[in-house]
């Protein structure tokens, strides 16, 4: 039986029947292995260097320094520490009027940091740019420090030069090329500026108030016996003493919790890229599944005839399930070649996200994919062809019986169980399967539902217009309900995926743009006292500021929610629990500011002997906050009680200044304030700062220009990374759309043939042929351009969120194409059957 097999697998190749299944199943797997092998490599590589993101095996970070009793338990466990010191402060190069200034992020570590990775130096900028440099011998010399490239250019200074933090002057003497424990660099707030600790007190910039974050490193030695298990006893002891005590502005960080916001952070790329390379296979499913039906309807006759020369069921359902299983290896096999390929264009566009030496791939994305590729083909494939076990004999005489559908719902309904297993295993996710394929399941049903529906429209206009052209067309969709219904959504399918990847995806781009205004702030200026308010203001209009408005801030600490206080186990998620674990940057103000938005409630009065807030809507969710909850802040040592009148909606991404709580000016009336103020600056106005810094030292000032150029960088190359990874996506919706109209071109071929021997003319067939086609065409279109604008809206405002502007363009392109693209496939499949004799025409079909 497989040498049977065989040779009708090369019989079916040499007739092109099994080409378009090898390609639409190639393509699907391509698809999920490029990003297989991406996230994997990527994965083993935080596995590997997982340590490198806290420097150290536990890290205890406060908002004062560690107690010394802790040290000293984690020393008689047999563990080694050493400290650092972090918080943003202003770094200054030259001197007089020459002196630049610019807000780094000082680091000062102590003798044997970092205790976990290695710290990379170089002098040269360009190495440094590159994270290429030789490992550190120890920390920074006294009298000297290590600074990041970025701020030779933006101090115009150069190694060797003095730079001056606080009251001390320090000598250049390195350049970083790669900080273990600091994380991607695209989530850098400052450049960074290390120094040894037992420089700091010299420098006397820690005041009272200062937001500085004190460290403690901890690391079991290679000689401890038992290190990670001492390590998560020394953690767990830590976390049990935090909560009896109920010690705030304490967190212990491990490899499990360290780096939430960057495990988050990348947990969501991989699940969208995966999604990307699954909306390719899902597609490419729906092709396979037409290949599948129409190889089987091009197979009824042979597989009658096999049965009349005495092959059983058993023996025909052998024969194809292994000539199917060839093909199927086959096309997954090249998948995962084109996938092993593809991902390292997927590691060149992400070169400056991700580490430069990354573990090699492993072989688990390889068997995935062939697993996926053997998986598509069982689920879309393999029900069509089980129906071939159940053809009479009599079919080679009784040529107009149709096909068999005993147990087609049963092998339908293992396709789309084998297809859910599908979205279960790429996603990784059981809600974000089920929410993907309900929405693909849900417009699959709506677009069939409208096709049956514009059937049902059109039978009555069969004799509206007296053209015989137009009744051949209508009687034509009338005949085959099921196969037109099959047609209309496969290519509303396909080309909404194209809609999207081209239409939409402008528009969806163009609204990202817009959502940042150009003059957005590229500067804010903080800590500003109630009496420099005025000259500050002065100051920033002479140099061309058109706009700077000052608000006041508070800081104040939560200390409990409607009379229960606020522990360490009062929040579980671990935003929450840090949202409620740091000082708040408070508000006050009489009038909301207008990029806010009341959501809920109303705006306070400020009635004197009220105490009344107003909540930003995502933080009041996050922290189960609702209107009427009364919440207490410890401001400077003393409780303030507000309640919560209003809940806001803030535009972040216009950059000004937004605050989480404001609250209402009469209760702040003796609370101490500083100011803040964000603004955009002309390029050719950035001295206007350093002078401003000289005048007046206590001020901060953060430059986020060349933030806002690093994130949209980033953001670029994620871009470009989907981008690529749509092709796949792209190829997948051409498949899609070759299928639909290549589906009936054996049926079709045949009724040509019998209406042209019954006296038809070319012309009314090519007439009727183009009327049938363009309704087809313009109704998938006008489906499909309503998905993806459905699809485009929802990507703005629940995952972009931004304003969505509906572009009548993409139904105008989804009615034309749809109809061009119908009546090209009609064309193609048919304009053979219009040149040749009709005899010749039936014989062949």
């Amino acid at each position: 039986m497989f040498k049977l097999a065989l040779k009708m697998t090369a019989r079916d190749w040499r007739a092109g029947q099994l080409r378009f299944l090898l390609i639409a199943l190639t393509v699907a797997v391509a698809a999920l292995s490029a990003t297989g092998f991406f996230v994997d490599r990527l994965r083993s590589g935080l596995d590997r260097d997982a340590h490198q993101l806290l420097g150290a095996d536990v890290v205890i970070s406060a908002d004062n320094p560690v107690p010394a009793a802790w040290r000293a338990e984690a020393l008689r466990r047999g563990l080694v520490a050493t400290d650092t010191v972090v918080f943003p402060s202003m770094a200054q190069a030259g001197a007089g009027e020459q002196s630049t200034s610019m807000l780094a992020s000082l680091k000062a570590v102590g003798p044997g940091y970092p205790l976990r990775g290695k710290l990379k130096l170089t002098t040269d900028p360009a190495r440094a740019d590159q994270s290429d440099g030789a490992p550190a011998a120890g920390i920074p010399a006294p009298g000297t420090v290590w600074i990041d490239a970025g701020l030779l250019g933006s101090l115009n200074t150069n190694i060797g030069d003095e730079l001056k933090l606080g009251d001390k002057s320090f000598k250049i003497a390195q350049l970083i090329a790669s900080e273990p424990d600091r994380g991607a660099n695209f989530l850098a707030f400052a450049p960074r500026v290390m120094l040894a600790l037992q420089d700091l007190p010299a420098t006397d910039l820690i005041q009272p108030g200062s937001r500085v974050t004190y460290r403690l490193l901890l690391a079991a030695p290679a000689t401890l016996d038992n290190g990670p298990a001492v390590a998560a006893s020394l953690q767990k002891w830590l976390d049990d003493k935090i909560k009896a005590d109920n010690i705030k502005g304490v967190r212990v960080e491990s490899l499990e919790n360290g780096r939430p916001e960057m495990r988050n952070t990348l947990d969501r790329a991989d699940r969208f890229l995966s999604l990307v390379g699954l909306l390719s296979a899902m597609l490419a499913a729906v092709a396979v599944a037409m290949a599948a039906r129409r190889f089987m309807q091009r197979h009824l006759d042979a597989c009658a005839m096999l049965r009349c020369l005495g092959l059983t069921q058993n023996q025909v359902t052998a024969m194809y399930l292994y000539e199917f299983l060839m093909v199927g290896l086959a096309g997954s096999a090249i998948g995962v070649a084109v996938g092993f390929g593809a991902h390292y264009v997927l590691l060149e566009v992400l070169g400056k996200l991700v580490s430069a030496d990354l573990p090699g791939p492993t072989i688990y994305p390889a068997l995935q994919g062939l697993a996926i590729g053997m998986l598509l083909l069982a689920a879309f494939a393999l029900p069509p062809i089980l129906q071939l076990r159940k053809v009479p004999h009599n079919r080679v005489i009784r040529r107009e019986q149709e096909p068999p559908q005993v147990a087609a719902l049963a092998t339908y309904g293992l396709g789309m169980g084998g297809f859910g297993l599908l979205l279960l295993w790429q996603a990784g996710d059981a809600q974000l399967a089920g929410y993907t394929a309900a929405g693909f399941l849900g417009a699959f049903v709506v677009f069939g539902l409208v096709a049956w529906l514009g059937l049902k429209a059109l039978k009555p206009l069969r004799g509206a217009i007296d053209h015989q052209s137009w009744r051949f067309a209508i009687t034509s969709l009338q005949r085959r309900p099921g196969a037109t219904i099959v047609q209309v959504v496969s290519l509303a399918l396909g080309m909404m995926a194209l809609l999207v990847l081209t239409v939409v995806r402008e528009d969806l781009m163009s609204a990202w743009r817009n959502a940042t205004p150009p003059d957005a702030p590229n500067r804010f200026i903080i800590n500003i006292q109630p009496e420099q308010r005025e000259q500050v203001a002065k100051r920033l209009e002479a140099a061309g500021v058109g706009y700077a408005p000052q608000y006041p801030m508070i800081r104040g600490r939560l200390t409990a929610v409607n009379g229960q206080p606020v522990t360490a186990e009062t929040y579980t998620e671990d935003r929450a629990r840090g949202l409620a674990d740091r000082e708040f940057n408070l508000s006050t103000m009489a009038r909301m500011q207008a990029e806010n938005k009341i959501s809920a409630g109303k705006w306070f009065a400020d009635t004197p002997g009220s105490a009344e807030a107003s909540v930003e809507e995502g933080i009041a969710k996050t922290l189960r906050w609702k209107l009427g909850d009364k919440l207490r802040f410890d401001i400077a040592g003393a409780p303030v009680d507000v309640t919560i009148t209003s809940l806001r909606k803030l535009e972040w991404g216009s950059m000004r200044v937004n605050f989480f709580v404001i609250i209402n000016p009469a209760a702040m009336m003796e609370v101490s304030q500083s100011w803040i103020t964000a603004f955009h600056l002309p390029p050719q106005q950035g001295g206007v700062m350093n002078a401003l810094t000289r005048d007046f030292p206590n001020l901060t000032i953060v430059d986020v220009g060349g933030l806002l150029r690093q994130v949209q960088s980033v953001l670029d190359q994620v871009v470009t990374a989907i981008e690529f990874l749509f092709i796949f996506t792209l190829a997948s919706g051409l498949l899609v759309l070759y299928a639909a109209l290549m589906g009936s071109q054996d049926e079709r071929t045949r009724e040509s043939g019998l209406l042209r021997a019954l006296g038809a003319t070319r012309k009314q067939l090519s007439q009727a042929q183009l009327i049938e086609f363009s309704l087809v065409g313009a109704l998938s279109g006008v489906l499909a351009a309503t998905g993806a604008a459905a699809m485009g809206w929802a990507l703005a405002t629940y995952q972009f969120k931004f304003a969505w502007a509906f572009s009548p363009s993409v139904w105008l392109v989804g009615l034309v194409a749809g109809a061009a693209c119908a009546i090209a496939g009609g064309w193609l499949g048919l304009r053979n059957v219009l040149r040749q004799p009709p005899l010749q025409t039936l014989r062949e079909a």
